[in-house]
């Protein structure tokens, strides 16, 4: 929904490069191996970072974390280049190839022909933790009171920079303080390196903003880590001055980290690396009031050299979902059509007519089916779109009741029309909504779509003709009139992440 796709913005990812196999093309030493990353970007390749250099390996895993901005509606393309960097500089210059491979972001491991890069997105990058600090015997700063304590915690930055990560509240007048549990994103706190230093440091408030310095002392999330079961982790708060100028100075008091809990924060990619899988299926209007395929004029027009609109919305959906489809078969239907032998009207028919098996080899097969089955039909009506709604909430349905029920499906229907079965559609919507299954409309043409947007459900609340709401809306219309300038394929994808990632997990 445009509310949802305002407010949500995609984690990065952290990722990891390894190599095997690397050939061996040094007489006299192993090669010393360097892997650059590369980003397209109006049709040009930029360096995104590189690793580090790894001297006399086969076999490098290298320690560089590579941060990337991840848009699950568009198709990122990634360029990997591997080097051998000569022991005596670390330019590219003079560097020799050993290969290369290009992939989208959706792909995790990749071959080249020197080997072979694996690359993983790290754990713990969209994660959660939740601490919980406390403190005693704290250098009493106040004349006349105690010390009104707060602690700050730092992230220190690859080029030693600091960041400030949280800042607790204040305890009024008190050496033995403990503070409110808060909680931070992994990535927030040490970008997710566990090893990353982290700075803390110990005030006393003063109304005036010139708080006093207690102390200090440095940490990593693998040591707050030893607070997961039940332990205490404790650092001792150190005054450097005060270490320098006093002789039995030990320190001004001791932080105390009393929990750790990792609140796990699933990724999209989490989830399709898990096993889940999206069952991406199409049903395509072939109602007359689209127009004879034969007229230019018709929306169903298959021009020789450019795509009609119907074929964009297809494309722009599917070259996206295909990259998450482990076996890259895409069912496909039509409706409101007469379909041969017998020429009698059919709301739910294979595009490719194999009703046992109408899945089509990738979106490129879609099209193709498509395009074969627009001769042999005659376009007719009416616009009825609940028998195919139904018929993926059966298959969604059956996913349901299996063991693993790791599939959601994602139901695309594109339409020129008023659908005519209103009462029917919105029975068979309120049904789908308990089930893993989401429907995307795209209205093509210039029609009256009003309708549709009740569907959607922006409105107000999708109901039955029994009364029964949606448990969830699970229906995003789409008029394709108003993307003409804009990513479609954008949109439409966002709306399908929402579905699967808010709606189910």
């Amino acid at each position: 929904k445009s509310n949802k796709l305002k407010k949500y913005i995609p984690p990065p990812l952290l990722l990891r490069v390894a190599c095997k196999g690397i050939s061996d093309r040094d007489t006299l030493s192993k090669p010393d191996p360097c892997v650059v990353i590369k980003m397209q970007s109006h049709g040009q390749w930029l360096e995104v970072d590189r690793t580090e250099v790894i001297r006399s390996c086969l076999n490098p895993t290298f320690s560089k974390v590579f941060t990337l901005d991840f848009y699950f509606e568009e198709v990122q393309r990634l360029r990997y280049e591997l080097y051998d960097i000569s022991s005596s500089h670390n330019g590219m210059r003079e560097a020799d190839c050993l290969g290369a491979m290009e992939c989208t972001l959706g792909q995790v491991s990749i071959k080249i022909k020197a080997g072979h890069i694996t690359t993983e997105e790290l754990t713990g990058n969209n994660d959660y933790v939740e601490l919980s600090f406390s403190a005693r015997k704290l250098d009493d700063k106040d004349f006349f009171s105690k010390s009104d304590p707060f602690l700050e915690i730092y992230r220190v930055n690859d080029d030693n920079t600091q960041q400030l990560v949280h800042r607790t509240e204040t305890i009024m007048n008190n050496l033995n303080p403990a503070w409110k549990t808060f909680k931070t994103s992994l990535n927030s706190l040490c970008s997710g390196d566990h090893e990353r230093i982290l700075k803390c440091t110990v005030w006393d408030w003063d109304s005036n903003g010139k708080h006093d310095f207690i102390g200090e002392f440095q940490a990593t999330f693998r040591e707050m880590r030893s607070a997961m079961d039940g332990r205490q982790v404790q650092w001792e708060c150190i005054n450097p001055k005060y270490k320098v100028k006093k002789k039995n100075y030990k320190n001004s008091g001791i932080v105390i980290l009393n929990q750790c809990k990792i609140i796990k924060m699933h990724s999209f990619l989490d989830y399709i690396m898990g096993g889940c899988q999206i069952q991406f299926t199409v049903a395509i209007d072939f109602t007359a009031s689209n127009g004879d395929p034969r007229n230019s004029c018709s929306l169903h027009y298959i021009h020789p050299y450019q795509p009609n609109e119907y074929l964009k919305a297809l494309v722009a959906v599917g070259e996206i979902c295909q990259d998450y489809d482990s076996d890259k078969m895409f069912p496909a239907f039509g409706f409101g059509a007469r379909i041969p032998p017998d020429f009698k009207v059919s709301h739910d028919f294979a595009v490719n007519f194999n009703e046992d098996n109408p899945e089509c080899a990738g979106i490129q097969g879609v099209v193709e089916a498509y395009q074969n089955c627009l001769p042999k039909i005659q376009l007719y009506g009416p616009t009825n779109i609940a028998p195919i709604i139904q018929k993926v909430a059966n298959f969604a349905s059956e996913e349901m009741h299996t063991k693993e029920a790791m599939q959601y499906f994602i139901l695309l229907i594109l339409t020129d029309g008023v659908i005519t079965d209103m009462a029917d559609t919105r029975e068979a919507i309120v049904h789908a909504s308990h089930l893993p299954m989401s429907v995307i409309i795209v209205g093509v043409g210039n029609a009256d779509f009003t309708d549709m947007e009740m569907l959607d459900g922006d409105d107000g609340i999708l109901r039955s003709p029994k009364g029964e709401p949606v448990l969830r809306d699970i229906v995003q219309f789409v008029p394709f009139r108003n993307f003409k300038h804009v990513s479609l394929q954008g949109y439409i994808i966002k709306c399908l992440f929402i579905y699967v990632y808010v709606c189910i997990f």
